[in-house]
């Protein structure tokens, strides 16, 4: 009885477990940059070269599903040499001692047809605050050319970057930093057993 018992079990939940699949995030694929208003009457913005990270879909509800991801803050580029100096300095970023930028989702929701709001943890020159990425995506599953399953989606969110201990302003910096990302996942094809 108790072997039946277990036999049912497995078939019922093997669906379950199947629903969910991983994913990795391809950083050639991959865009974080950001926007900032300079002396209100121009905006600044850069990117971010190397963003590594996992996601994890729940295709049966998505708003089970999970991201980690790490962003290289050594790799920002706004397309001038001396201020990317000046902000991977003590000013900024202090790169030197604080050289990645975390994300870690703690909530999925719905946000309207082919839309989320995650919410989660971001992590900057070692202050942790709670954060709301708008997410459109992810997109449908696409076969690349080399075999492989990708996916895609598109987020945003301001933050204070006051609230990160990125305080310097001596020339008029805004305090609200827009980020934008744009990435392309690929699916990790489950190992079997030898």
């Amino acid at each position: 009885m108790k072997r039946l018992v277990l036999a049912v079990l497995s078939v019922v939940a093997f669906p379950i477990l199947a629903q969910t699949s991983t994913w990795t995030i391809d950083p050639n694929h991959t865009r974080p940059s950001f926007a900032v208003r300079h002396l209100l009457i121009s905006t600044v913005r850069g990117d971010f070269g190397h963003t590594e990270g996992q996601i994890k879909i729940d295709e049966k509800d998505i708003t089970r599903s999970s991201v980690e991801v790490t962003i290289d803050v050594t790799s920002i580029d706004t397309r001038v040499a001396a201020r990317n100096k000046h902000l991977l300095s003590p000013d900024f970023f202090d790169a030197a001692k604080f050289p990645s930028m975390t994300f870690k989702s703690t909530k999925v929701s719905h946000a309207g047809p082919g839309k989320l709001k995650v919410t989660g943890d971001l992590t900057m020159k070692g202050v942790t605050q709670s954060v709301v990425l708008n997410v459109v995506g992810p997109t449908k599953a696409v076969t690349d050319p080399w075999g492989g399953t990708r996916r895609g989606l598109a987020a945003t969110l301001t933050v204070s970057r006051k609230a990160f201990g990125i305080a310097f302003d001596p020339v008029g910096i805004s305090d609200e930093v827009m980020i934008i990302i744009d990435t392309e996942f690929t699916k990790v094809q489950p190992t079997t057993a030898k």
